[in-house]
């Protein structure tokens, strides 16, 4: 028990996760005033998964979990794991975009919303959200993030740097992960920009290249990756086979979101195509079905 009641820390991301809330509420309060009550239910409900995923991430950086991470890799690789993948779910799934847009008032969001996505001032900054919302860009760089901060040195760099550790090892996590799931998963207004066989080659390659990584860690090396881990005190178990460990838990994770999900996107889409008449991975691979004569032409012309 003592375990997890000590070494709880201080950060200032508990004072912003507590201003994301109490904006998110005030957006929550004055949607309520002008909508329907089912619709009201439904952001409500949609709420607590995403302060669930700002608790989470709290868990990543202020918990003893971030203590014992600087003694055991493994304890560290579940912060990634956490941070990168279900943090960033959560909060997509939570869809937050509208209530903390309605956190302002009506004349601010108006004068906000044209400055943005009006004036010529900000044409660069609309042509840098385009490039930022892609598809390509969402996967490449969730992907990159999290190979990236595995290279020992810029590991070793944001385990002796608070600002590097939090805020941009932790934040590249948040923010790639945030856009991956926006590729996924359906978060109001915002849909998924491309279609079901898309979806699942981006699940396929970010599983791959995560097995990659684990592989990468505990089959190919024989020393430990990581100074850090070095000697440490009151730590008797070798850096290198907590290296293994850490290694594990990302495999093992790694199929555990990727394989529900890639359930979830399937089952969705032949729930959408209504019947099987049109087999889902010609639609998928944009193939077009094939006639029982073409078949057998097909079959003459191998033959022969």
């Amino acid at each position: 028990m003592s375990v997890l009641l000590q070494h709880w820390s201080f950060d200032p991301v508990i004072v912003g996760v507590a201003l994301t809330i109490w904006a998110h509420e005030i957006g929550l309060s004055r949607l309520r005033r002008h909508s329907r009550p089912e619709r009201n239910a439904w952001r409500r409900r949609r709420s607590w998964f995403f302060y669930a995923g700002l608790g989470l991430l709290l868990v990543t950086i202020v918990s003893p979990l971030d203590y014992w991470a600087s003694s055991y890799l493994y304890v560290h690789m579940i912060n990634h794991v956490i941070a990168a993948f279900f943090v960033s779910l959560l909060i997509v799934y939570g869809a937050p975009w509208i209530p903390l847009m309605f956190t302002l008032p009506v004349k601010a969001r108006r004068r906000f919303g044209k400055f943005l996505y009006l004036d010529a001032k900000t044409s660069g900054l609309r042509a840098v959200g385009r490039v930022v919302r892609s598809p390509l860009f969402a996967v490449v760089s969730f992907n990159s993030a999290m190979l990236f901060w595995h290279i020992p040195w810029a590991f070793e760099l944001s385990e002796h740097n608070g600002f590097v550790h939090v805020w941009l090892m932790h934040l590249s996590f948040l923010v790639t992960g945030v856009l991956f799931w926006l590729q996924l998963v359906p978060s109001h207004p915002i849909k998924p920009a491309r279609d079901t066989g898309w979806k699942i080659g981006a699940i396929l390659v970010t599983n791959a290249l995560m097995t990659f990584l684990a592989m990468s860690m505990s089959f190919f090396p024989s020393t430990s990756w990581y100074a850090t881990y070095d000697h440490v005190p009151g730590v008797s178990m070798s850096p290198f086979a907590g290296q293994q460990i850490a290694a594990a838990i990302l495999w093992v994770c790694g199929d555990f979101w990727a394989l529900p999900i890639l359930a979830l996107i399937i089952r969705r889409h032949l729930d959408r195509d209504g019947s099987t008449d049109k087999p889902a991975f010609d639609e998928w691979t944009g193939r077009g079905q094939m006639s029982v004569d073409e078949f057998r032409g097909a079959v003459n012309d191998t033959s022969s």
